[in-house]
């Protein structure tokens, strides 16, 4: 079991060298349509142009509910230049931790996404696990099973989520150790 935040998840990390692959079972998507007002107040604020916006804009949750948006390509997301402070206010008012924002899957389920959280203190996220589970359940409806998420690039540091829907959603990847580990005991 995996315990994050309160809560318990099913899952494994298998390591394998110096990296570790890891697994696990986020729990149960809440998923509903945005209303006018969330995407009214919102979307402006992360600079998101009419004409990059895609079709399928959710609000989701395995927790605290986020908004999911789509645009048009990955130059629309690298594009995003959102202005944090209203984008706090805007998520503040409605409840939300934030907006992930993804690129049109591609037909084998790569997509790029960016995750701002101000909410939390978190303009931008490296890589999100939760957001790629609650995006997964969503196109899971549309006929997307399997997705591999790229996350960090704006940052710096590329990550790459994979997530499946089939039926549960399970959330993964890999990750390397640096240079030095410890092992904490007591």
């Amino acid at each position: 079991l995996f315990r994050s935040a309160g809560r318990s998840s099913a899952g494994r990390a298998v390591r394998e060298g110096a990296r570790f692959r890891a697994v696990f079972e986020p729990g149960p998507v809440a998923s509903r349509e945005p209303t006018a007002d969330e995407c009214a107040l919102v979307l402006p604020t992360l600079g998101v142009t009419p004409g990059a916006l895609a079709a399928g804009a959710r609000v989701a949750s395995v927790g605290r509910a986020r908004l999911l948006v789509p645009v048009s390509s990955r130059s629309e997301l690298a594009a995003l230049a959102p202005d944090f402070e209203t984008l706090r206010a805007a998520c503040d008012r409605f409840g939300l931790l934030g907006c992930y924002v993804y690129s049109v899957p591609t037909s084998a389920g790569r997509i790029a996404a960016r995750m701002f959280a101000p909410s939390i203190g978190v303009p931008e996220d490296i890589a999100n696990a939760n957001s790629t589970a609650c995006l997964a359940a969503d196109l899971a409806g549309r006929g997307v099973t399997e997705i591999a998420v790229d996350m960090g690039d704006s940052l710096g540091s590329p990550a790459t989520i994979t997530a499946s829907a089939r039926p549960v959603v399970r959330v993964g990847g890999v990750a390397e150790v640096g240079d030095s580990v410890r092992e904490l005991t007591g």
